[in-house]
Protein backbone atom coordinates (compact mmCIF):
# COMPACT_ATOMS: atom_id res chain seq x y z
CA UNK A 1 0.00 0.00 0.00
CA UNK A 2 1.49 3.17 -0.68
CA UNK A 3 2.02 6.04 1.98
CA UNK A 4 -0.72 8.39 2.33
CA UNK A 5 -0.10 12.04 3.69
CA UNK A 6 -2.46 13.64 6.33
CA UNK A 7 -4.41 15.18 3.90
CA UNK A 8 -5.26 12.11 2.10
CA UNK A 9 -6.35 10.58 5.60
CA UNK A 10 -8.87 13.36 5.91
CA UNK A 11 -9.97 12.52 2.55
CA UNK A 12 -10.06 8.88 3.17
CA UNK A 13 -12.21 10.03 6.47
CA UNK A 14 -15.21 12.32 5.01
CA UNK A 15 -15.23 9.38 1.79
CA UNK A 16 -15.42 6.33 3.92
CA UNK A 17 -16.60 7.96 7.65
CA UNK A 18 -18.56 11.35 7.41
CA UNK A 19 -19.96 10.91 4.22
CA UNK A 20 -21.84 7.78 5.20
CA UNK A 21 -22.16 7.87 9.43
CA UNK A 22 -21.64 11.61 10.05
CA UNK A 23 -19.01 12.96 12.07
CA UNK A 24 -18.27 10.79 14.84
CA UNK A 25 -17.76 12.18 18.43
CA UNK A 26 -14.69 10.32 19.22
CA UNK A 27 -12.27 8.36 16.97
CA UNK A 28 -10.17 5.97 18.69
CA UNK A 29 -6.71 5.31 16.99
CA UNK A 30 -3.33 3.88 17.19
CA UNK A 31 -0.29 6.52 17.77
CA UNK A 32 0.78 6.20 13.89
CA UNK A 33 2.63 9.39 12.80
CA UNK A 34 -0.41 10.54 10.80
CA UNK A 35 -3.40 10.12 13.87
CA UNK A 36 -0.88 12.36 15.90
CA UNK A 37 0.01 15.04 13.28
CA UNK A 38 -0.24 18.13 14.12
CA UNK A 39 -2.64 18.72 10.71
CA UNK A 40 -5.17 15.52 11.63
CA UNK A 41 -4.86 17.28 15.45
CA UNK A 42 -6.47 20.15 13.95
CA UNK A 43 -8.72 18.99 12.52
CA UNK A 44 -10.07 16.84 14.93
CA UNK A 45 -10.27 19.98 17.17
CA UNK A 46 -12.43 22.15 14.28
CA UNK A 47 -14.68 19.10 14.25
CA UNK A 48 -14.84 18.79 17.81
CA UNK A 49 -13.76 15.02 17.63
CA UNK A 50 -11.81 13.83 20.48
CA UNK A 51 -9.16 11.88 19.68
CA UNK A 52 -8.44 8.54 21.61
CA UNK A 53 -5.16 6.73 21.34
CA UNK A 54 -4.53 3.47 21.89
CA UNK A 55 -1.34 3.21 24.14
CA UNK A 56 1.15 1.81 22.74
CA UNK A 57 1.80 -1.89 23.08
CA UNK A 58 -1.32 -2.57 25.07
CA UNK A 59 -2.11 -6.34 25.07
CA UNK A 60 -5.62 -5.80 24.90
CA UNK A 61 -5.49 -3.41 21.86
CA UNK A 62 -3.07 -5.11 19.98
CA UNK A 63 -5.18 -8.82 20.47
CA UNK A 64 -8.47 -7.39 19.34
CA UNK A 65 -6.76 -5.99 15.87
CA UNK A 66 -4.97 -9.16 16.08
CA UNK A 67 -7.68 -11.42 16.07
CA UNK A 68 -10.09 -9.52 13.20
CA UNK A 69 -7.22 -9.52 11.01
CA UNK A 70 -7.08 -13.45 11.76
CA UNK A 71 -10.66 -13.54 10.79
CA UNK A 72 -10.17 -11.83 7.76
CA UNK A 73 -7.28 -13.73 6.66
CA UNK A 74 -9.51 -17.01 7.26
CA UNK A 75 -12.32 -15.62 4.87
CA UNK A 76 -10.07 -14.68 2.35
CA UNK A 77 -7.88 -18.07 2.01
CA UNK A 78 -10.88 -19.56 1.24
CA UNK A 79 -11.47 -17.77 -1.92
CA UNK A 80 -8.60 -16.13 -2.92
CA UNK A 81 -6.84 -18.09 -6.07
CA UNK A 82 -3.65 -19.59 -5.86
CA UNK A 83 -1.39 -16.39 -7.36
CA UNK A 84 -3.25 -14.41 -4.96
CA UNK A 85 -4.04 -11.77 -7.72
CA UNK A 86 -7.44 -10.51 -6.42
CA UNK A 87 -7.89 -10.91 -3.11
CA UNK A 88 -9.18 -7.24 -2.69
CA UNK A 89 -12.17 -8.18 -4.72
CA UNK A 90 -13.23 -10.20 -1.74
CA UNK A 91 -12.54 -8.16 0.64
CA UNK A 92 -15.95 -6.24 0.52
CA UNK A 93 -17.84 -9.63 1.51
CA UNK A 94 -15.32 -10.69 3.91
CA UNK A 95 -16.42 -7.30 5.90
CA UNK A 96 -19.43 -7.83 5.23
CA UNK A 97 -19.63 -11.26 6.46
CA UNK A 98 -17.65 -9.84 9.54
CA UNK A 99 -20.15 -6.72 9.95
CA UNK A 100 -22.78 -8.92 10.14
CA UNK A 101 -21.83 -11.97 12.61
CA UNK A 102 -22.86 -11.86 16.20
CA UNK A 103 -20.02 -10.47 18.39
CA UNK A 104 -19.50 -11.68 21.78
CA UNK A 105 -19.15 -8.33 23.61
CA UNK A 106 -22.71 -6.92 22.02
CA UNK A 107 -24.21 -10.42 21.31
CA UNK A 108 -25.67 -8.63 17.91
CA UNK A 109 -23.62 -7.80 14.52
CA UNK A 110 -22.57 -4.45 14.09
CA UNK A 111 -24.78 -4.33 10.93
CA UNK A 112 -27.80 -4.25 13.83
CA UNK A 113 -25.96 -1.82 15.96
CA UNK A 114 -25.45 0.46 13.38
CA UNK A 115 -28.97 0.64 11.23
CA UNK A 116 -30.84 -1.61 13.85
CA UNK A 117 -32.00 -4.28 11.28
CA UNK A 118 -30.45 -6.79 9.78
CA UNK A 119 -29.36 -6.61 6.13
CA UNK A 120 -31.26 -7.98 3.56
CA UNK A 121 -30.14 -11.27 2.03
CA UNK A 122 -32.93 -12.57 -0.55
CA UNK A 123 -32.88 -11.82 -3.93
CA UNK A 124 -36.90 -12.74 -4.78
CA UNK A 125 -37.03 -9.68 -6.79
CA UNK A 126 -34.47 -11.31 -9.49
CA UNK A 127 -36.60 -14.16 -11.40
CA UNK A 128 -35.17 -14.92 -14.34
CA UNK A 129 -31.61 -16.92 -14.60
CA UNK A 130 -29.52 -14.13 -15.36
CA UNK A 131 -25.98 -13.09 -14.63
CA UNK A 132 -26.90 -10.95 -12.47
CA UNK A 133 -29.35 -13.56 -10.55
CA UNK A 134 -26.08 -15.83 -11.07
CA UNK A 135 -23.86 -13.34 -9.17
CA UNK A 136 -26.25 -13.06 -6.55
CA UNK A 137 -26.58 -16.99 -5.75
CA UNK A 138 -22.54 -17.12 -5.69
CA UNK A 139 -23.01 -14.18 -3.24
CA UNK A 140 -25.27 -15.85 -0.77
CA UNK A 141 -23.29 -18.93 -0.96
CA UNK A 142 -19.96 -17.14 -0.48
CA UNK A 143 -21.66 -15.04 2.47
CA UNK A 144 -22.95 -18.23 3.81
CA UNK A 145 -19.52 -19.66 3.77
CA UNK A 146 -17.71 -16.84 4.91
CA UNK A 147 -20.67 -16.89 8.43
CA UNK A 148 -19.85 -20.26 9.16
CA UNK A 149 -15.77 -19.73 8.89
CA UNK A 150 -16.46 -16.80 11.33
CA UNK A 151 -18.26 -18.69 13.73
CA UNK A 152 -15.65 -21.73 13.61
CA UNK A 153 -12.32 -18.81 13.85
CA UNK A 154 -14.63 -17.32 16.90
CA UNK A 155 -14.69 -20.47 18.88
CA UNK A 156 -11.18 -21.64 17.91
CA UNK A 157 -9.79 -18.09 19.32
CA UNK A 158 -11.94 -18.83 22.21
CA UNK A 159 -9.95 -21.61 23.29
Amino acid sequence: MPSITSLDLAHLFIKNIFSKHGLPSSIFSDRGSLFVSSFWTNLCQKLNISRDLSTAYHPETDEQTKTVNQILEQYLQMYVSYHQDYWNTWLPLAKFAYNNSDHSSTKQSQFFTVYEREPQFDSVHITQDTPSRNLSTKHQSVQQDVKIELEVSINRLKR
